[in-house]
């Protein structure tokens, strides 16, 4: 049961999450077997949102860099993005989620472009939870097509260069109109980013833990925020 106060939970999470070849293997298991159990725990952390009243979550679910591995897992990571999106999209209306996408959405194969597209709009209307699925994306990526539709603008002579403030660029993100993570959360140990999220992390906690995402539980979520409610935040300042 989580016993931490309103006021000390995350407004928004978001999860890098890592380990769901490390979960197969160490099982004896193909690797989409663990991305299919990793998609379970997607579910558990929709669950546990909800249950707790934190309306931002955002996944890791498949990076620009993912691109580059071997084919046949790349199909079966398409294969269960397109089935995940059919089967949980009456659960999502059921529960409240509302779900946005960021990313290269252009590389996603035409038929789950459209699901997405559809399940897109079927949830606008959903406020307990906002799910967003990071999907072909790269912060670096993202960041450079800030700066070219900025410098369009500019070229145009739509914009000065004066005008060009922090938050006339986060204007120009895929996060535009979401608030930034509190706390970002990675499985499977390992002490890197790897180019999620990286201008809206700027002042995000951050929480490794040595769980395999398909582990991960409400024990480990709990644990998670627990850690983070006894921080002190002070954003630069004393």
């Amino acid at each position: 049961m989580l016993t931490i106060p309103k006021e000390k939970l995350p407004v928004h999470i978001a999860c890098i999450m890592d380990g769901n070849g490390r979960w197969a293997h160490s099982r004896h298991l193909p690797r989409q077997a663990g991305h299919r159990a990793g998609a379970d725990t997607v579910e558990r952390c929709v669950d546990f949102c909800i249950d707790h009243d934190i309306p931002w979550l955002t996944l890791y679910a498949f990076s620009s860099e993912n691109w580059n591995r071997p084919k046949t897992e790349v199909h079966a990571l398409m294969l269960l993005l397109h089935e995940f999106l059919k089967k949980r999209l009456s659960q999502m209306q059921e529960k409240g989620v509302r779900l946005h996408a960021i990313g290269d959405l252009s590389r996603l194969p035409k038929r789950t472009q459209k699901l997405l597209q559809s399940s897109l709009e079927a949830t606008t209307g959903n406020t307990r939870l906002n799910l967003v699925l990071a999907l072909s994306y790269g912060s670096r990526a993202e960041i450079a097509a800030a700066a070219r539709k900025i410098a369009e603008k500019a070229s145009r002579g739509e914009l000065h260069p004066d005008a060009v403030t922090e938050d006339l660029f986060n204007q120009h993100l895929d996060t535009a109109g979401m608030p930034e993570p509190d706390l970002l959360i990675r499985t499977s140990g390992e002490m890197r980013v790897s180019n999620f999220l990286l201008w809206q992390i700027s002042y995000a906690e951050l929480y490794v833990t040595e769980t395999l995402w398909p582990d991960f539980s409400d024990r480990d979520m709990e644990a998670a925020l627990l850690d983070y409610s006894r921080r002190k935040r002070r954003f630069g300042a004393l």
